[in-house]
This record gives structure tokens, sequence and C-alpha cells, in this order.
């Protein structure tokens, strides 16, 4: 059985595309059904793309606030979250999150430099690596920095029960490679 991804937006991405070319299931998930207290997905991992609290691109937010607790025991269920960048300079993006995580709206590009000895350094693999979009850094948060711009993070994990967060705000699709190990990595479960 191929691992299932569910994809968290208003409607159907190319992201979904890219991730079933990937080898893995992609499953959109509306805000109305992860909001909703009686949906029961299954998945490996759940990814919530770029620009999620931006009202001028989605109304994903709302729903994440209110799926939080839900969110979490996925999470500690074996389950992994993806999180990309806000998009927004609003304050409080991701108070959704088990954690705290402040995040500072600042497009830009340029090299990322990764903890190799980490699984989650491959998301950059498939770019040039001086060249890696980005769409803002996080100046403060609980976790372990992964990759930084300038001692600026813009890539960290956050281990929770037997499952992990990932949160980036790296403006690109993730390597293959990445898709792939994320997915055997994680658990199963239900959210």
């Amino acid at each position: 059985m191929k691992p299932r991804v569910g994809l968290v937006w208003d409607q159907p991405l190319v992201f979904g595309r890219f991730l079933e070319e990937c080898g893995v299931t992609s499953i959109p998930v509306t805000p109305q059904l992860l909001a909703a207290p009686f949906f029961r997905g299954q998945y490996n991992v759940l990814i919530i793309p770029t620009g999620f609290a931006n009202p001028a691109y989605s109304q994903v937010l709302p729903a994440l606030r209110a799926s939080s607790g839900r969110i979490r025991r996925f999470v500690e269920n074996g389950g992994c979250l993806v999180v990309y960048g806000a998009a927004d300079p609003g304050p409080d993006r991701y108070n959704w999150l088990p954690f705290q995580a402040t995040y500072r709206y600042e497009p830009g590009n340029g090299r990322i430099e990764m903890d190799q000895g980490n699984m989650l350094s491959s998301i950059t693999r498939d770019y040039h690596p001086d060249h890696i979009e980005y769409d803002g850094f996080f100046s403060s948060f609980e976790g372990n920095a992964v990759g930084t711009i300038d001692g600026n993070t813009v890539l960290f994990e956050k281990s929770l029960g037997t499952g992990v967060i990932v949160v980036t705000s790296i403006h690109e699709y993730p390597s293959r490679s990445f898709v792939t190990a994320l997915c055997m990595k994680a658990g199963e479960t239900f959210f």
C-alpha cells in the first residue's frame, strides 16, 4: 500500500500531482473536513502548504486553529506534520501548533546551510543550493534547527510523542527523496 499524504487546502493544487509523482497517494483535505469533528482521515503525513495564513490565498488558518487538538494527537500517535510558510506578516500565524513558533515574513533567496546529519536536509536536494526561495524566518521556536540562512532558521523539527512536526519557510516543493523518506519514517495514523 502506498503511503498516504493529506494535503490541506481550499481547492485542488498542482502540489498534489507532484506528490503522486513521488509515489505517494495525495488526498485533498479541505478546511471544512479538517475542522469537522467526525472526520477520520488516515495518513502518514499531513502537509500544510505555503500561504496557509494569508486570506488572499486560503481560508485554512481558522480550520487549523479549530483542529489544533486533533493535529497534536495525529503527531503524538506517529504521524508527521509538515507546515510551510504562512506568507503573511500578521502575528500568531502558528499559534495552533502545540508549541511556540514566531515567524517573520521576509521573502528572499539564498544558500541554506543544512545539518547534513539530519534526514530533513534532503528537502532542497532537487534545487541549486545557492538559490533557494524562502518566505521568511523563525525568530524563536521550540525544536531543533535543521536549515538556516545567514543564521536565521528556515527549517526546524519538533518531536512529539512518536511523531514529528516539520516547519519550514522554504518556498519550493520538497525533493522527491524528502517526500519518500518522510513517508517511510512516519506511521499511518488517524487524524
